[in-house]
Protein backbone atom coordinates (compact mmCIF):
# COMPACT_ATOMS: atom_id res chain seq x y z
CA UNK A 1 0.00 0.00 0.00
CA UNK A 2 1.64 3.23 -0.93
CA UNK A 3 2.24 5.95 1.78
CA UNK A 4 0.01 8.86 1.50
CA UNK A 5 0.72 12.44 2.18
CA UNK A 6 -1.55 13.93 5.49
CA UNK A 7 -3.10 15.86 3.16
CA UNK A 8 -5.19 13.55 0.93
CA UNK A 9 -5.84 11.84 4.35
CA UNK A 10 -9.81 11.59 4.41
CA UNK A 11 -10.02 12.24 8.42
CA UNK A 12 -8.10 15.48 7.85
CA UNK A 13 -10.61 16.93 4.41
CA UNK A 14 -14.00 17.92 4.61
CA UNK A 15 -17.03 15.31 3.59
CA UNK A 16 -16.93 18.43 0.91
CA UNK A 17 -13.62 17.71 -0.45
CA UNK A 18 -14.30 13.98 0.24
CA UNK A 19 -16.96 14.28 -2.50
CA UNK A 20 -16.00 16.97 -4.83
CA UNK A 21 -12.14 16.63 -4.28
CA UNK A 22 -9.70 20.09 -3.29
CA UNK A 23 -9.79 20.92 -7.02
CA UNK A 24 -12.70 23.70 -6.23
CA UNK A 25 -11.03 25.59 -3.95
CA UNK A 26 -8.77 26.55 -7.22
CA UNK A 27 -11.43 27.77 -9.48
CA UNK A 28 -10.73 31.93 -8.95
CA UNK A 29 -13.84 33.19 -7.51
CA UNK A 30 -13.63 36.57 -9.04
CA UNK A 31 -13.94 34.55 -12.71
CA UNK A 32 -16.98 32.71 -11.28
CA UNK A 33 -18.82 36.50 -10.50
CA UNK A 34 -17.68 37.30 -13.83
CA UNK A 35 -18.97 34.33 -15.70
CA UNK A 36 -22.52 34.86 -13.31
CA UNK A 37 -22.78 38.22 -14.38
CA UNK A 38 -22.41 37.47 -18.25
CA UNK A 39 -23.23 34.42 -19.00
CA UNK A 40 -25.05 33.47 -16.04
CA UNK A 41 -27.44 36.09 -16.68
CA UNK A 42 -27.11 37.01 -20.44
CA UNK A 43 -29.25 38.24 -22.68
CA UNK A 44 -29.91 41.30 -20.05
CA UNK A 45 -32.64 42.76 -22.18
CA UNK A 46 -35.98 42.06 -21.86
CA UNK A 47 -35.54 40.07 -18.80
CA UNK A 48 -32.56 37.41 -17.78
CA UNK A 49 -32.90 33.93 -19.47
CA UNK A 50 -31.81 32.35 -16.37
CA UNK A 51 -34.95 34.14 -14.53
CA UNK A 52 -37.27 33.09 -17.99
CA UNK A 53 -36.26 29.50 -17.89
CA UNK A 54 -36.60 29.42 -13.85
CA UNK A 55 -40.19 30.74 -14.15
CA UNK A 56 -40.59 28.23 -17.20
CA UNK A 57 -39.56 25.26 -14.83
CA UNK A 58 -42.19 26.89 -11.86
CA UNK A 59 -45.32 26.94 -14.16
CA UNK A 60 -44.62 23.54 -15.59
CA UNK A 61 -43.72 24.41 -19.20
CA UNK A 62 -39.94 23.94 -19.79
CA UNK A 63 -40.42 20.79 -21.79
CA UNK A 64 -38.60 21.94 -25.15
CA UNK A 65 -35.12 20.11 -25.14
CA UNK A 66 -33.88 23.31 -26.25
CA UNK A 67 -35.29 25.47 -23.22
CA UNK A 68 -33.55 22.48 -20.92
CA UNK A 69 -30.31 23.13 -22.22
CA UNK A 70 -30.68 26.92 -21.91
CA UNK A 71 -31.45 26.23 -17.97
CA UNK A 72 -28.63 24.44 -17.91
CA UNK A 73 -25.98 26.76 -19.11
CA UNK A 74 -27.37 29.63 -17.65
CA UNK A 75 -27.13 28.17 -14.69
CA UNK A 76 -24.05 26.36 -14.25
CA UNK A 77 -22.14 29.52 -13.51
CA UNK A 78 -23.89 29.92 -10.45
CA UNK A 79 -23.90 26.08 -9.35
CA UNK A 80 -19.99 26.41 -9.80
CA UNK A 81 -19.64 30.02 -7.48
CA UNK A 82 -21.93 28.15 -4.97
CA UNK A 83 -19.65 24.98 -4.90
CA UNK A 84 -16.45 26.89 -4.95
CA UNK A 85 -18.09 28.78 -2.11
CA UNK A 86 -18.79 25.75 0.22
CA UNK A 87 -15.47 24.73 -0.76
CA UNK A 88 -13.84 27.59 1.67
CA UNK A 89 -10.45 28.29 1.33
CA UNK A 90 -8.19 30.55 -0.66
CA UNK A 91 -5.43 29.60 -2.31
CA UNK A 92 -3.48 32.49 -1.89
CA UNK A 93 -3.17 31.35 2.14
CA UNK A 94 -1.15 28.54 1.36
Amino acid sequence: MPNRSPNWSTATRSPFERSYGPDMKHLPIPLLVILCLTLGLAPFVPEPHLWQKLKMLAGGTLTRPIDIFDLVLHGVPFVLLALRLLAGGNKRSR
